[in-house]
């Protein structure tokens, strides 16, 4: 009767196998040590003009590594893209509290915010810590009204779904609001709850306390991705 074998070999481990092992353990170290003294016979073989050009081949180095430390902490939060979380229940469904988002800030240096992009912005300025997220509904130039449930722009009904309910408050907008050239209404998605451009405090916004458009949501890692 035949029995089956592992199909991988196996080594015994003899006194002369570990002696081999001692042996290329040694071998190793001593071509460690053998490297270091080069190294060291070659720093007392080079020319003073050598060693300065050694310096300043390492100082660059170190600066080259300095800068992309800085660029990475302070230039690409402060103007390309940045964590941003949101805090608050004012943009469900889209967003619920505690999701981190990225932001970025490149595309509106060349181009104003479109209608239902999500932004990020300051209400009372950039000197203020306080930032909303919102969705913007309407452009500079247009003329915002709402009338019971329904946001009229110049007039028209606005065709859109993002509301998660029915508009119950019209605030400000109850009458039409005309926007200035560099004015933005916004809307959060939960408007029974969102305090966004309805309320005299917050108001239209200035396109200068825009920060950025949210556009990748980051965490949770289960909802990780695009959102409208």
């Amino acid at each position: 009767m035949s029995k089956e074998i592992d199909s991988e070999e196996v080594y015994e481990d003899t006194p002369e196998l570990q002696q081999a092992d001692a042996l290329e353990d040694y071998d190793a170290v001593a071509d460690e040590e053998q490297a270091a003294k080069q190294d060291e016979q070659d720093k007392k073989n080079m020319t003073p003009k050598q060693r300065r050009k050694k310096i300043r081949s390492g100082i660059i180095e170190a600066a080259i590594y300095v800068a992309i430390i800085l660029i990475c902490v302070f230039f690409v939060p402060r103007y390309v893209v940045q964590r941003t979380i949101v805090d608050g229940e004012s943009m469900m469904d889209t967003l619920d509290d505690k999701e981190n988002l990225l932001v970025e800030k490149v595309s509106y240096r060349f181009e104003d915010p479109k209608r239902f992009d999500v932004i990020v912005f300051y209400p009372y300025g950039r000197e203020k810590n306080d930032y909303y997220i919102k969705r913007v509904i309407g452009l500079p130039g247009e003329t915002i009204q709402i009338k019971g449930s329904t946001i009229y722009i110049n007039g028209k009904e606005l065709k859109e779904n993002y509301g998660k309910d029915p508009i119950d408050y019209s605030g400000i907008a109850e009458e039409p609001i005309k926007l200035g050239k560099d004015e933005f209404f916004v809307l959060g998605d939960n408007r029974e709850i969102s305090k966004d451009s309805r309320y005299a405090v917050v108001g239209p916004v200035k396109r200068e306390n825009i920060e950025g458009r949210a556009f990748l949501r980051i965490y949770p890692f289960n909802k990780f991705g695009s959102f409208e």
